[in-house]
């Protein structure tokens, strides 16, 4: 899969909604749940971070989930790409971008929201031929204003912020017009993830999705 293609993918999916739940699964049994009370909120682009050891086998569960287009975060290594492509992972997302994670992904034909925080690393990814990709950390890479800036000399490039973003903020990024959705772990919190309160994530998730009418 080339660079441009995976853009597309990704364009695609985050396309789905203005918010792309990150979400840490620690016991695998809440993976169908929690799939399931964010889909029906009107989330449907999931993405678990590979930082439990549950969280391949929740990929797995989730994949299962009508509705549910799953992918797997924190893609580090080529192992994790082969790993989360193994599990179900319709999709990756990395921190940042490195020639082996990127090859990796080319290779098994996983579409890639790559990180960038500056101007140069987002030319980088222009030239290897991604226009999608994910700005992080976000927060204390300038927030909004920051991605703003970087927007008006690199109009083409698309942005998924992600690190900091709070349904109190998320509005500003999903203003500018080089945004295509936001990532945010507020909608997936760990309280309501151990008490099982699923509605309450139902809920959580319905306020986000109306983020962007």
């Amino acid at each position: 899969m080339t660079p441009a293609d995976q853009s597309l993918a990704t364009r695609r999916i985050c396309a789905l909604a203005p918010v792309v739940p990150v979400i840490v699964i620690r016991d695998a049994t809440q993976a169908v749940p929690m799939a399931r009370a964010l889909v029906a909120g009107g989330l449907p682009a999931l993405e678990v971070t590979l930082r439990t050891p549950a969280a391949l086998e929740a990929i797995r569960a989730m994949a299962g989930v009508q509705g549910a287009v799953v992918g797997a975060g924190t893609l580090l290594t080529p192992a994790d790409v082969k790993a989360a492509k193994a599990a179900g992972a319709t999709f990756g997302v990395s921190p940042g971008a490195t020639e082996r994670l990127l090859r990796a992904c080319e290779d098994e034909g996983l579409p890639l929201l790559p990180g960038a925080a500056t101007a140069t690393e987002v030319m980088a990814l222009l030239e290897r031929g991604y226009s999608a990709l994910k700005f992080f950390p976000a927060a204390v890479a300038g927030g909004a204003a920051a991605l703003k800036a970087i927007g008006a000399p690199i109009p083409q490039v698309g942005f998924c912020p992600t690190g900091g973003i709070s349904l109190q903020n998320a509005r500003d990024y999903l203003a500018l017009p080089n945004v295509l959705c936001v990532g945010g772990s507020w909608v997936a919190p760990d309280g309501l993830t151990a008490a099982g309160d699923w509605a309450g994530v139902t809920t959580l998730a319905r306020e986000a999705a109306a983020l962007r009418g």
